[in-house]
Order: C-alpha cells, then structure tokens, then sequence
C-alpha cells in the first residue's frame, strides 16, 4: 500500500519542526529533515520548493501558536477578571511548557532575521489591538469598584509572559545555581507557575 501522501507532507513538517527549533534556521539541513522525514532528499523538495518555503510554513505555525498563547494569557472573558486571569495565566504557562523551545526559537530568528521581524510584528498586532482595549475596560472597571489596583493591560500582559517564560529560556542556567530548587525539573516548573499566579495576584489584589 502506498503511503498517504498527506502523511508523508505532515512527517516532513514535523522532521523539520525539530530541527528548526534546535538548530534555527541557520543550522538546519533539508539532508536531516528528510532523513528523520523518512522520505528521500528529492521528496522533501518535491513537497518543499526550498529550506525557505518549509521554514515558512513552520515559522506561520508557530506564530499563530503564539497568538493562541497570547490570547490565552488573559483567560475566559465570560469569568471574572480575576478567575480569568488565574485561568489565563495556567494556560500560558502550561502551553510554555508544552513548547518549551518556541520562546528562544523566535527571539533567536528575529535576531538573526531582523527581516522576519515586521511579519512577525504585524500577525501580533493584529490579535492584540482589540484584546487589549477589552482587557483594559475590564480593569479600569474592576478598579473603579474598589476590586482591584488599576493596572495598564499591557504591562499586565508583559508581567504575564516574561514571568511564565523566562524559567524555561533561563533553566540550564537556572539549574547549577540554585541547586536542589531545580533537583526534581517538574516540581519546579509546578513551583514557578504557582508563584506566578500569586505574585500577579498580589499585584493586582486592592491593598
């Protein structure tokens, strides 16, 4: 029986998931793809044009992942804002967690790409306009009840990610210095996503 072409194109994107998320985009090899691919080096290029057109297709992806995540990151807008953003701040982190490589992936290329910077810019301005107007009603009327300390939406938004991504881009740094804190990894990553919670908490709860 013949393999599904279908499949063959998805075991391509996911062999070049890999190395691209490992190597960047600088060191990956369409050699390495397809071998890991299982497919030959002219089948990748039969599917994939070039090296190019397959890191597009993964870059779009993650991309639109990491709108996913931003959305995320401010929760339910049918709960209360702060069961919302408890909520929202899980599921960032435990989609962090899940893609522990996409932070450092996407920094690295914008570094080293600063021509991918305005496409990248662009897919997450347009998700976060109308998200951050809603999140920053929802606060200033939180605050004007006495419920919460007023806070702008993005700075929120900035707390949010570099608190629940920074663990993961900084953990083999992390690891040497602060010794049995890092012992178990799961625990305390399980560790950290409570602190962040409490410290947003703390921050937004009136005093």
């Amino acid at each position: 029986m013949k393999k599904n072409p279908h499949n063959k194109e998805q075991a391509i994107l996911q062999a070049a998931e890999r190395e691209f998320l490992t190597k960047g985009y600088a060191g990956a090899r369409t050699t390495s793809i397809a071998e890991a691919a299982g497919v030959t080096h002219a089948m990748l290029h039969y599917y994939f044009r070039t090296k190019e057109h397959i890191f597009e297709r993964i870059l779009d992806e993650k991309m639109h992942l990491m709108g996913e995540s931003v959305l995320a990151a401010f929760g339910d807008p049918g709960l209360p804002l702060l069961e919302r953003l408890r909520n929202g701040i899980e599921r960032h982190f435990d989609f962090v967690a899940a893609n522990p490589d996409l932070p450092r992936f996407i920094v690295n290329e914008v570094f080293a790409r600063p021509d991918r910077y305005e496409l990248m810019r662009q897919s997450i301005e347009r998700l976060t306009t109308v998200m951050f107007s809603e999140v920053q009603q929802a606060l200033d009327e939180s605050a004007a009840r006495g419920i919460t300390e007023p806070m702008d939406a993005r700075m929120l938004l900035l707390d949010i990610i570099s608190l629940n991504i920074f663990p993961f881009i900084a953990y083999p740094i992390l690891e040497p210095v602060l010794g049995d804190l890092t012992a178990d990894r799961e625990a305390f990553f399980r560790c950290r996503r409570q602190e962040t919670i409490e410290a947003i908490m703390r921050r937004l709860q009136k005093h």
